[in-house]
């Protein structure tokens, strides 16, 4: 608004501008400036500036909806004529003024329409005194005096005060026909009630804004009794029946236009569908496009119209609205219906505040698809369901950005504010009690002295490693097994013959084989379990090699310097150590800081920080490392840390053939190098970097890589130890298997050649003409070969067979290539027997089998159909004295019985890694127990195996291949924290030096199968991929180590390559409602393949899936959550890595909701107490409500339990716990409080049971307003006069007849019980007995449209009458006269009821045969 100053008219007093008082009316604007929103700085001629505010639109929500309509709904001509009369000459100070308040923007609203009116009665040619403006018109007519006494529908004066009696029909003639000069006037007035009439049905539907459709019924009822619209007046009174005094009816009828009637329209919508509604009970302003102000009714008739089976084109429907649908895929009318809410913004929110029974339907729709909803919807649409854990599983996969994850919250917002904000009851559930009772932050013993040290696993135990394994120890015996941080407890004997301090240092020594190998263990243990912060420093648990005497008050005893030479043990351990530590690192979002490895750095180069450049590189975070920072660690030339960082960057760079690290590999790789080039580099640093080259060169075979590492496998190393000769080889196999990984013949022309090659390096017969292909070497080949191992032709074959083998297996890995395997045949006579190594036996098995890879099978049979039957024949006669079998020869079986064995374990072993296969658990089981019965009996074994292997064949072999197989079994039940295997891997790892050949080898083979049997705290597995089989089997390469820096035949450093196999698969279920992790069964199915047929079986989660080559979909199933399936595309690729946006599993998170009137499985395992009807029936006695009032109340106790107590262990709901406490109270006494408590109880426990909620406001809605009808007639007094309720009532009566006639399908039946529909009926029915009063009422009102009059329960006899009518569909009296003129003529018998009841359909039989009687009488 403008400052006083500034105006022509009048303005508030309130706004006053001392300064310009004496200004004249001369002043002009000059200028605008710094415009805010709706506020303005206008300059005035004279230098003066004010701070203006311009309205915009009203406060008042039902004076702007007016006017809006206005806006849409008249032609051009008649709104730029409303808006002069608006804002003419600024007189109607109470729009303009910016605090104004709603009542009297309301009443300037009525003052326009009257004023209109007032026009139209009122000739323009003659001048008459009107007042200034329309608001003293108002206050100084004759109604405004006397309309707060006879106003029946409110004492509010603020409703407009409009004099009836002034207003004439004068601008009629006597006929009744229109004057032509008021033509103008009557259109705008007639196009206007349309439009008002519009904003009144709109109103209707919605229960919040009762108010303002009294206030709109009033001024529409005036103006359409103004216009002699008879039947708009009629609908307005049936609505308000205090109309008819207050406004009285029409005298003279003029049209007979049925007005539109949005309760109509949706009745006949759900009873016979949209092509039996009558578009004519539409406003037309619904069905304009782009209409605001009508939107609220737009959108529930389109819902109706899309239930009922009505298409789109575009954006239009086909019953004539117009219609947002949200994207997504739909079967049935009911999904299309719950995407239109989506596209609308329809929430439960707005769901709530339509009256009940129009939301029946809707509810229905969102109840049939809130089971089993399609895949890839909206998460508003999941959020519209009730089902949030779709709705979150959906934001993890789609979100993006940033900005489309909080475009997409607001919508979640919108569509399900405030119902999202749970408010929990404040109760600790028991999973969450339970392990803070249980104490996991300490790790202590009976004889440790401090309880609290670090050991690198203490953060293991959370919320779902503790649900995984629930209550059992399973964790903290491993944590106690790999515990390498404290001291070991010594246990001392008596011994005469030795002094005890010889004894415990001869015992310390050997527990120090087995201390420094449990690093292995414990970094698959821990992998990828912790988010380290970048702004600490690492932290690498101590290695203690130590000891205590728990007899002497846990005394400390040091390994003595003086007889071991500690620091030379501790090197490797130390190095084994920090990679444990460092494979903690769980994979970060982004990348790993440059900054952070650096800042680790120490000043000296050590094998702790080695360790965890290795695990760092593992993980793939040494791609953050710049070349410069590489050349600043090789530089240093330490052998730890350039074999750690060598392998550490070609596991980040793996398969990437990056130039640049190849240089770096390749330097450490003498015989790459020139002979200028003299570089003196240990035989490991030169086996580390070959294995760095072949996962550097990948799957890629590169010609060239494959040539070098081919002539390496043959290469003299620069030692002359035998067996660092071997690890050389060894090291190159690896590397060109990995190169050409899988290839097989596949990969260049020149594979024929290297296969040649590689047989010639085994020692096969099958290669001839050795010395011809020699003959064709180059001179250059002719002088690297002089340095290769060979005398003359001859290969040793026992440094190259094992390398040449391996590079076999995985170049030809799946390819089941019968060439290969023919020639890498097991020994089947005595001389072959002879000739080849039994261990080189045990690695053509394994070659073999990953060749033929869909052949193994887990079965005895396999295993024992790779057994030559000479050996087969040999080891099973030597029990049998009446064969004669050299003892040379039986050593030769036994000796290739247990090796072929061994291979075939751990052939096993690797086909069915990470697969908890049961078949091949118990075969490996069984072979473990066999062997180690062989070694020490223990206990009884199952199966037919061969006895007496330890007479010929020594016992350090026997340990290799018992901890072999049981290394294979971990394998195979990686991260199950399977119970058996880990017993038996408890029972092997506290054995001594007296029970068997224990050695650091064996003990490291343990340390690694329990850390494989719990891999990342069992929230980890082993993949079957090319990749992760050849990782693997450098883990397993059966060549175990003698000692803690026995680095001779294969690195230890190698045993941490099984990382490269790992993936998380690993699943967890979280109730979306608590944000807890929780049990849940899981149905996976895994597709068909060429051994079995399509099988589905069940988890519980949390549990680890199947390989995502196999895996077909996964279903949450069981009564207690909302069902959910997980369809997936069987594809040959790993598994998501953690973040990755395409992951359907959220990172292993999956979001469920649980069912109302349920237990979780923690708070009820087997189900006893999710039985909610037995409970409630069982606490409260619903049955027997009534009888409980006479009874004593003694169950008020401390142990005694509430409706709301009992609501909340079964649901989370706010509503239903508010509920519960506010009208559930057993405390009420009085009889009228325990019918309606019983109701309530009743309602509360069907609503829980069905897991329908929202149903509470519906049953408590139709209940009320029945109660409310019938206090209505019994009371002296009308408190509420108006008969909305029953046209509520009757669409929630349609609705139940569209159930009961299939209209409407659902599997679950209706949203409201159909009996409790029917009672309704009922009572209504009985409310609206024909009595006399009623009669008499029906006869005025059917003859002359006569109501009531205000005497005497006048005002209750009204509203039986409009309850009547509406009830029962009586048209309006003036089209019943116009029925009856037209039928009576064609009358054939004396009842008018059949051709009636054909004309008015809608209308009831009863009420059909009353006005029959009227008009033959």
């Amino acid at each position: 608004m403008l400052p006083c100053c500034l105006s022509k008219g009048r303005f508030s007093h309130k706004l006053e501008f001392p300064e310009t008082t004496s200004v004249s009316q001369g002043l002009k604007i000059i200028g605008l400036a710094d415009a805010v929103e709706g506020r303005i700085n206008v300059t005035v001629n004279n230098g003066q500036m004010f701070r203006c505010v311009l309205r915009r639109s009203p406060a008042s929500s039902l004076a702007n909806d007016c006017i809006t309509a206005m806006a849409e709904g008249l032609s051009s001509n008649f709104y730029s004529h409303f808006l002069s009369l608006l804002w003419k000459d600024g007189d109607l100070a109470y729009l303009s003024e910016a605090d104004s308040s709603v009542p009297s923007e309301w009443d300037s609203f009525c003052s326009i329409m009257m004023e209109i009116c007032g026009s139209s009665a009122t000739s323009k040619k003659i001048s008459s005194p009107m007042p200034q403006s329309s608001w003293e018109f108002l206050i100084h007519s004759k109604f405004h005096n006397n309309y707060c006494k006879h106003n029946l529908i409110t004492q509010n004066s603020s409703v407009m005060s409009l004099d009836v009696q002034r207003l004439d029909s004068s601008w009629l003639n006597s006929d009744g026909t229109q004057r032509p000069e008021r033509t103008f006037y009557y259109e705008l007035l007639m196009e206007s009630l349309h439009c008002l009439h519009a904003v009144y049905e709109n109103l209707k539907l919605n229960s919040l804004r009762k108010r303002d459709l009294e206030l709109l019924g009033f001024l529409s009822c005036y103006i359409a009794k103004f216009l002699g619209e008879e039947s708009y007046v009629d609908h307005y009174i049936r609505d308000f029946p205090g109309l008819s005094g207050s406004v009285g009816i029409c005298d003279t009828s003029i049209s007979q236009e049925n007005p539109p009637s949005l309760f109509r329209w949706l009745e006949n919508c759900l009873l016979h569908g949209y092509n039996s509604a009558n578009i004519n009970d539409l406003p037309p302003l619904i069905c304009k496009d782009g209409s605001s102000v009508v939107s609220w009714a737009r959108k529930i008739v389109s819902f109706y119209s899309l239930l009922s089976g009505a298409k789109h084109i575009g954006k239009k429907l086909s019953s004539g609205v117009y219609c947002n649908i949200a994207t997504g895929s739909y079967d049935t009318n009911e999904e299309l219906t719950v995407l239109a809410m989506v596209g609308e913004k329809f929430g439960l929110q707005q769901l709530d505040s339509l009256p009940s029974g129009v939301s029946l339907p809707l509810r229905h729709a969102l109840g049939k698809c809130r089971e089993s909803p399609p895949i890839g919807w909206p998460a508003a649409a999941y959020v519209l369901l009730g089902r949030e854990d779709l709705a979150l599983s959906y934001l993890a996969r789609s979100c993006k950005s940033k900005e489309l994850e909080t475009q997409t919250n607001v919508n979640l917002i919108s569509m399900s504010a405030p119902y999202m904000l749970h408010l929990h009851p404040v109760t600790i559930p028991s999973a969450v009690s339970d392990t803070i009772g249980f104490d996991n932050t300490k790790f202590e013993d009976a004889d440790s002295a401090d309880g609290s040290m670090t050991d690198g696993m203490e953060h293991i135990f959370n919320s779902s490693t503790q649900l995984r394994y629930g209550r059992d120890l399973r964790l903290n015996e491993v944590r106690r097994l790999l515990c390498s941080a404290r001291p070991v407890a010594i246990q001392t004997s008596v011994n005469p013959s030795a002094s005890d301090q010889d004894l415990q240092q001869a015992q310390l020594w050997h527990l120090a084989q087995r201390t420094t190998a449990l690093p292995f263990g414990r970094g698959a243990f821990t992998l990828a379990t912790i988010y380290t912060l970048l702004t600490e420093a690492f932290v690498v648990p101590k290695l203690v090699l130590a000891g205590r005497l728990p007899a002497q008050q846990n005394a400390t005893v040091n390994l003595d310097p003086n007889v071991r030479n500690i620091q030379e043990i501790k090197s490797w351990p130390e190095f084994n150590n920090a990679v444990a530590a460092g494979l903690r690192l769980a994979p970060l979002q982004g990348k790993m800081s440059r900054m952070w490895i650096i800042y680790n750095k120490p000043e000296e180069p050590n094998a702790i920080h080695a360790g965890l450049i290795l695990a760092l590189g593992l993980h793939g975070y040494l791609r953050v490392l710049t070349i410069t920072d590489i050349y600043q660690y090789l530089y240093q030339e330490h052998e730890i840390t350039t074999v750690g960082m060598m392998l550490g960057l070609a596991a980040s760079y793996r398969g990437t053939m990056q130039p640049a690290i190849s240089k770096c590999l390749y330097v450490h790789i003498p015989a790459r190098n020139p002979p200028s080039f003299e570089v003196e580099l240990q035989t490991l640093v030169q086996s580390a970097g070959l294995m760095s080259v072949g996962l550097l060169y990948e799957g890629s075979a590169h010609p060239q890589t494959m040539q070098i590492l081919m002539t390496e496998i043959g290469r003299r190393s620069a030692g002359d130890n035998v067996l660092e000769r071997e690890g050389y080889a060894v090291s190159a196999g690896f590397a060109l298997g990995l190169v050409a990984l899988g290839r097989g013949e596949d990969a260049l022309g020149f594979m024929d050649t290297m296969v040649d090659k590689l047989f010639h390096y085994i020692g096969g017969k099958e290669v001839h003409n050795d010395r011809s292909n020699s003959s064709k070497l180059s001179a250059d080949e002719h002088n690297r070969a002089a340095a290769q191992m060979m005398d003359g032709t001859a290969v040793n074959v026992d440094a190259t067979a094992p390398g040449a083998t391996i590079a076999l297996a995985l170049m030809f890995l799946k390819t089941e290539s019968q060439e290969i395997v023919s020639k890498l045949s097991i020994p089947h006579t005595r001389f072959e027997l002879q000739y080849v190594r039994p261990d080189f036996i045990m690695l053509r098995v394994i070659a073999r089998s990953l060749i033929m890879w869909s052949r193994v099978h887990p079965s005895q049979d396999w295993i024992q159909s790779q057994i030559p039957d000479i050996v087969k024949n040999g080891v099973n006669c030597l029990g049998d004295d009446t064969d004669d079998i050299d003892e040379m020869d039986a050593e030769a079986f036994v000796q290739a019985y247990v090796n072929i064995v061994a291979g075939a374990c751990i052939s096993l072993g690797l086909r069915f890694a990470g697969t908890k296969n049961g078949n091949a658990q118990e075969l490996l089981y069984n072979y473990a127990v066999y062997f180690l019965n062989e070694i020490k009996p223990v206990s009884a074994t199952s199966g037919t195996f061969p006895r007496g292997l330890s007479h010929y064949v020594d016992r350090g072999t026997l340990e290799i291949c018992l901890h072999l197989i049981v290394l294979s079994l971990s394998v195979v039940m990686a991260g199950s924290g399977h119970l058996q295997t880990f017993k038996l891997l408890r029972f092997l790892r506290n054995r001594n030096s007296a029970d068997g050949h224990v050695n650091y080898g064996v003990q490291m083979a343990v340390s690694l199968a329990i850390g494989f049997l719990f891999l990342g705290g069992g929230t980890q597995t082993f993949s079957t991929s090319n990749s992760s089989v050849a990782a693997l089997l450098i883990t397993l390469y059966p060549r175990l180590p003698t000692g803690p820096n026995d680095n001779r035949c294969h690195l230890q450093a190698f045993r941490h390559l099984y990382v490269l196999a790992t993936e998380a698969r690993w699943i967890q279920t979280v109730d979306v409602d608590t944000g807890l992790p929780v049990y849940a069964p899981l149905e996976v199915t895994i597709r068909e393949t060429e051994h079995y047929a399509e099988t589905s079986f069940c988890e519980v989660t949390p549990c680890l899936l199947p390989e995502r080559a196999i895996l077909k979909a996964i279903r949450i199933c069981g009564p207690r959550y909302w069902p959910q399936v997980i369809d997936l595309v069987p594809e040959d690729k790993p598994w998501w890595t953690p973040g990755d946006k395409n992951s359907p599993f959220n990172s292993g998170v999956l979001y469920i909701k649980r069912k109302v009137g349920a237990c979780s499985y923690i708070d009820d395992p087997i189900g006893c107490q999710s039985l909610l009807s037995r409970a409630m029936h069982k606490v409260f006695g619903l049955t027997s409500l009534k009888a409980r009032d006479s009874c004593s109340t003694g169950d008020n106790g401390p142990g005694s339990v509430t409706v709301d107590q009992l609501v909340a262990t079964f649901s989370s709901d706010p509503s239903l716990i508010a509920f519960a406490q506010l009208c559930c109270d057993p405390s009420w006494k009085s009889r009228s409080d325990i019918d309606f408590q019983e109701f309530c109880l009743q309602v509360l426990f069907e609503c829980v049971s069905k897991d329908r909620p929202a149903l509470l406001q519906v049953y408590l809605s139709l209940y009320t307003a029945i109660g409310s009808m019938a206090r209505q007639l019994s009371s002296d007094s009308v408190v509420l006069c108006d008969s909305l309720a029953i046209s509520n009532l009757k669409l929630a009566l349609a609705y139940n007849e569209a159930l009961l006639s299939g209209r409407l399908t659902s599997s679950r039946g209706g949203n409201v019980q159909s009996n409790f529909i029917a009672c309704l009926r009922k009572q209504v029915e009985e409310l609206l007995n024909y009595s006399q009063d009623l009669k008499d009422d029906f006869c005025n009102y059917v003859h002359s449209g006569r109501w009531p009059n205000g005497e005497s329960q006048g005002d209750k006899r009204q509203l039986l009458l409009s309850w009547y009518v509406q009830w029962f569909g009586v048209p309006s009296p003036s089209v019943i006269k116009v029925a009856v003129e037209k039928v009576k003529p064609k009358l054939m018998s004396s009842s008018l009821v059949p051709l009636l009841h054909l004309l008015f359909p809608r209308t009831h039989i009863n009420a059909i045969a009353e006005i029959d009687k009227l008009f033959s009488s």
